[in-house]
């Protein structure tokens, strides 16, 4: 188990997925401690700063990498388990955008209203008590959330030299925005290029599902992955897998066609996982099923299909994967 570490300069941050070079390489089995920048470039320093005047659309998000995986070729299953995310400092962003969230007009939801006020919040950071505090700006309203730290943004190269903004998520995972994809739980990306390159980033020190105005706790990060690959193991869509559950996803805009494609991937690959047909699977996921919402704020909106790993008796995704790298993530968290 090789360790590595990704700690991107300013000029090499990505904000596409695709044609880039990668930062580094590594080898399935390997581990490696990444940094990452907030959503706004660490632009965004105090309660005055306007945000969209300060951070150009198509510099939003920046994600460190690509991280190139040896041997991963176009048909594999790249699994992504997160180790740990730490916010990397005292402060986390959040904020509301003209144009921008989903109680708002936006560019595709033409309607007569003003655009909502761009208003920044600041969250405190309390790592010992695991909190971050949240202050209303017109009144003295105070609570301390509790931390939940995730990614919104992890993908890999997209099929057929396609490059995208890394804002807009798809079957090759992207801007998702899922707070399943937190320390604990393996997200599983198809492979559509030799080497898969991986790029993650968009950390979020919680976040409510669905991202309602547009943000989470918008935070730098200090995180650890441990990665594995899959031979011939490719999904339509990103997967995840933590202790108690499975969960496909679904991207696409409007949202009752992401929460199809979520639902169906999840009833077949419980048919695949326990041999049932495919109406008795779609029977058990009706009626044992869970199905948070990601996002309904990007380019396209996302939808998590959950079903309990229990259903599925003695059953094990890809060979037990999950269980081998929580394993390692153990070895290593011991051996710091």
């Amino acid at each position: 188990m090789a360790v590595h570490q990704l700690t991107p300069l300013p000029e090499q941050y990505s904000y596409v997925f695709g044609e880039r070079a990668p930062l580094l390489s590594v080898r399935p089995g390997d581990i490696i401690e990444v940094s990452t920048e907030d959503c706004f470039g660490g632009r965004v320093t105090n309660p005055q700063d306007v945000p969209s005047q300060i951070v150009p659309f198509n510099e939003l998000n920046p994600v460190s990498g690509p991280i190139e995986v040896v041997g991963a070729e176009p048909g594999d299953l790249l699994a992504v388990h997160f180790v740990s995310i730490v916010p990397a400092r005292q402060y986390a962003i959040s904020s509301t955008f003209p144009l921008f969230g989903a109680l708002s007009a936006t560019h595709e939801t033409a309607m007569l209203h003003e655009p909502l006020e761009e208003r920044v919040w600041f969250y405190d950071i309390d790592l010992d008590a695991w909190t971050a505090t949240f202050r209303a700006k017109n009144s003295d309203y105070a609570l301390a959330l509790p931390l939940d730290p995730m990614h919104g943004t992890v993908g890999v190269a997209p099929a057929g030299g396609e490059v995208r903004l890394v804002v807009t998520p798809s079957t090759h995972g992207g801007n998702m925005d899922t707070p399943e994809a937190r320390a604990g739980t393996t997200l599983y990306l198809p492979v559509n290029v030799a080497g898969a390159m991986l790029s993650l980033g968009d950390g979020h020190a919680r976040q409510g599902e669905g991202e309602v105005c547009g943000t989470g706790l918008e935070s730098a990060m200090n995180s650890v992955i441990a990665l594995d690959l899959i031979k011939g193991g490719a999904s339509a869509w990103p997967r995840l897998e933590n202790d108690e559950f499975i969960m496909s996803t679904g991207s696409a805009r409007p949202l009752e066609d992401a929460f199809r494609i979520s639902q169906k991937d999840l009833v077949s690959w419980a048919s695949d996982l326990t041999g049932l047909d495919t109406l008795d699977a779609y029977q058990l996921v009706s009626q044992m099923g869970l199905a948070p919402a990601a996002n309904v704020c990007d380019p396209n909106y996302t939808m998590v299909a959950k079903l309990p790993k229990w259903t599925l008796k003695d059953a094990q995704a890809y060979g037990g994967v999950h269980s081998r790298l929580r394993a390692a993530a153990a070895e290593y968290t011991a051996a710091q």
